[in-house]
């Protein structure tokens, strides 16, 4: 069942919709209060342009009055030079606040967007293992879009009608107290509904959000297996998954249009219906002499600008409640905690750090897909310059030694500890900055080699990056690209051969020059020409470096100072390449059938 950014099942979602108010949208106004220049010229324009538009009624009462006589007659050039003058003010009035609310809700947007992503990165994994990076990718730009929307031309239209029916009904009740009266008595008949159909389109809006990030995760994830798909000739499967998806986006969205349509309707009619009736009973006093022409005309401008004004925010709520719910999903990723935090005062690693690795009696399993313990009560030290290497059967927990160590996970039993120091007293950040890891499934990123290769120390220079990669043997092929390390490796690097992706990992954990390293498989994409290679430059590499390397092919392993034997989770052998062949184990087994199949 699909879930939200905290896990949660969205079967819980009609419930919570419905008790669903403004208050997310309250997220962004620390972000317009930064930018207080710019509001305070969006809200001057906006009491200008109100003004200009409140003082048009004010002339056509004195025309109406005293303008159609005989010796008004010159007056009425006067008053309608004034209202151009009125008019010029509104127009200047109106393209500045347009300007600057626009400019604001762009900026506000933009800031978000980088909040967010900042806050992203700073989530612990298991974040990443219950959501798909398609959804979260599409609360990034689909919900921020949205709110963009409401940031900017929304807001400014809903505070312009929020002002002009303040003001026209505030005149109103200047022109005729007792003809406001009557309409103020409307006003409940005419609100409470709206706020009920509000609810409705508010959880409607939300479903419809939610298809559409469903929609576009699964998107996602086709398109990036588009080889696989393409290879299984499963192209006419996925499209019709995918059709299914986008049509129960569009039923989501085709039902919260209806209820923003029924909503704008009755709002409309209810407003001005009573309007009708109420001028109406102006008319009447018209007709006994209890007011004049001119008043009820001033009374007729101010309750059509009152009226429309609240006609309009009828039909701005409802694109205020969609963006509610864009602004609701990503307050959930704002307020999720990092499982993986720094601690308050986390301990400071020696300078150098020497690079003594201990895992103590450590339990750990993980937290999703019920997979129960993946390593049990193990325990052994890697000595500062040592080189040990892990070896067992997939599913031993090799690889989960490697997340925590790099504290990916805290582990729920014993403790991993760096130089005596317990991993979960430092702060994350200065802990990874020791270590430098050649994982097995190498990440290129749709940017040039240089950059990719200046993952391992940001901001280094061209000659470092280059020595980096002469170092892991990349230099020959990355040379060679039409526009050498500047040129663009595509996305995940399908530009590339695996062995050529595999020397750029290489080359960025030479760039970072860590004291610790850990290879994963790292020769496994290579050919056995590069593989020598490389394998050299990771033998000068690891010439006074803690050293733990995961492997499958023993024969990389045979130089290792120790090697750790895994097995469902437990470490079951330990020695040298000899003496564990000796002993006639697992390793021994695992030896005889792979030297075996190389010598055949």
């Amino acid at each position: 069942m699909p879930t939200d950014a905290e896990g949660r099942s969205r079967a819980d979602e009609p419930g919570r919709a419905g008790r669903r108010s403004l208050k997310p949208l309250a997220m962004l106004l620390p972000y317009v209060l930064r930018r207080k220049p710019q509001l305070a010229g969006a809200g001057f324009a906006l009491v200008l342009a109100a003004l200009a538009t409140l003082t048009v009624p004010l002339a056509v009462r004195r025309m109406i009055d005293h303008g159609f006589t005989a010796d008004g007659a010159g007056a009425i050039n006067t008053y309608f030079m004034a209202l151009i003058g009125v008019v010029a003010v509104l127009a200047l009035a109106s393209s500045l606040r347009f300007y600057f609310v626009t400019w604001l809700g762009e900026r506000v947007v933009a800031d978000l967007r980088a909040d967010v992503f900042r806050h992203l990165a700073a989530l612990g994994i298991d974040f990443f293992d219950r959501n798909r990076s398609g959804e979260i990718a599409a609360r990034l730009t689909a919900d921020t879009t949205q709110i963009k929307a409401v940031a900017g031309a929304n807001i400014s239209i809903a505070l312009r009608n929020l002002v002009m029916f303040l003001g026209g009904a505030a005149m109103m009740i200047f022109t005729s107290p007792k003809l406001s009266g009557l309409v103020l008595l409307a006003l409940p008949i005419i609100v409470l509904p709206l706020v009920g159909f509000g609810r409705r389109v508010r959880l409607r809006s939300r479903k419809a959000q939610d298809m559409l990030a469903d929609a576009s995760a699964y998107a996602s994830e086709a398109i990036g297996a588009m080889r696989i798909v393409q290879s299984f000739t499963a192209e006419a499967s996925v499209s019709r998954r995918f059709a299914g998806s986008v049509e129960n986006a569009f039923v989501a969205a085709r039902n919260s249009t209806r209820a923003r349509a029924a909503l704008t309707g009755f709002g409309i009619f209810m407003v001005f219906a009573s309007m009708v009736a109420v001028l109406w009973w102006g008319a009447q006093d018209v007709l006994a002499g209890r007011m004049t022409p001119g008043t009820l005309g001033q009374f007729l401008i101010y309750a059509v600008i009152a009226a429309g004004a609240l006609g309009e925010l009828s039909q701005v709520w409802g694109d205020i409640a969609n963006a509610t719910g864009a602004a609701e999903r990503l307050a959930e990723i704002l307020a999720e905690k990092p499982s993986i935090a720094a601690p308050t005062r986390p301990s400071v690693l020696p300078e150098p750090v020497k690079g003594a690795v201990t895992f103590d009696a450590v339990g750990f399993g993980y937290p999703e897909g019920g997979r129960g313990a993946a390593i049990r009560d193990v325990s052994f030290h890697v000595a500062p310059g040592e080189r040990v290497a892990v070896v067992g059967p997939s599913g031993a927990g090799k690889s989960t030694l490697f997340n925590l160590l790099l504290r990916f996970y805290d582990p729920q039993r014993g403790r991993v500890t760096l130089d005596g120091i317990d991993v979960r007293d430092l702060d994350p950040v200065a802990l990874r900055g020791r270590i430098a890891i050649v994982p097995q499934d190498t990440f290129i990123f749709a940017a040039s080699a240089a950059e990719n290769i200046a993952l391992g120390r940001p901001g280094a220079d061209e000659a470092a990056i280059r020595r980096a990669a002469v170092s892991a043997h990349a230099d020959d092929f990355l040379a060679a690209l039409p526009q050498g390390y500047e040129t663009e490796l595509g996305e995940r690097g399908v530009t590339l051969s695996g062995g050529q992706r595999q020397r750029i990992a290489i080359a960025r954990a030479i760039l970072k020059d860590a004291p610790i390293l850990l290879l994963d498989e790292a020769t496994s994409a290579l050919d056995a020409e590069s593989e020598v290679a490389v394998q050299q430059a990771l033998d000068e590499l690891m010439v006074g470096r803690t050293t733990i390397v995961i492997a499958h092919r023993l024969a990389t392993i045979l130089k290792a100072d120790r090697i750790l034997v895994m097995d469902g989770g437990e470490i079951v052998e330990e020695g040298t390449h000899e003496e564990l062949v000796r002993q006639g184990g697992l390793y021994a087994r695992l030896a005889r059938l792979q030297f075996r199949d190389d010598a055949a």
